[in-house]
Order: structure tokens, then C-alpha cells, then sequence
């Protein structure tokens, strides 16, 4: 059973997710105000950044990130979506 990771190794760690989510949005957006020309650049960052940091973690999950950007005055949302799968061993 080489395949086999114990638990530890496979568990979701939500504090290890949560300082990549933070790391992502600090490093795209920091402590810019809203601009609206800059947004989905933002977005997109954010969702590859994060992508990429938990697809190095090497552990067995599919991920789906989404980022919203929103201006707080009542205007229209931007929004960013990626998913990471394990071609070999996902939907078989």
C-alpha cells in the first residue's frame, strides 16, 4: 500500500489554509482602496496565488477557489474562479 498517507498527512488544516488565503489577498490587493480598472487583475491573482500554494501542500483534495471583490456602496461584484483536480486518481 504505497499509496496509503495517514491521517495526519491527508487532513485539512484549516489554519494552514486560512494563512494562504490571508498571504494571497495581502499580496495581491495589500492595503490598496478599490479601484475598479484593477480588479480583476486582483481577483485573478488571489485565485492563482492560492491555488498554487495549497496544490504544494501535496495533499490528495480538489480544490475550488473563488475570490469576490466588492465595493461597499452598493455596486456590482467581480468574481474569479479556479479548480485543481489529480487527473490520475480523480474520477475514476
Amino acid at each position: 500500500m504505497d499509496d496509503f498517507q495517514s491521517g495526519e498527512e491527508t487532513a485539512f488544516v484549516v489554519d494552514e489554509v486560512t494563512n494562504i488565503i490571508k498571504e494571497a489577498v495581502e499580496g495581491a490587493i495589500g492595503g490598496n482602496a478599490y479601484q475598479h480598472n484593477k480588479v480583476n487583475q486582483w481577483t485573478s491573482s488571489v485565485v492563482e496565488q492560492c491555488l498554487n500554494q495549497l496544490t504544494k501542500l501535496g495533499k490528495p483534495f480538489k480544490y475550488i477557489v473563488t475570490c469576490v471583490i466588492m465595493q461597499k456602496n452598493g455596486a456590482g461584484l467581480h468574481t474569479a474562479s479556479s479548480c485543481y483536480w489529480d487527473n490520475s486518481t480523480d474520477g475514476q
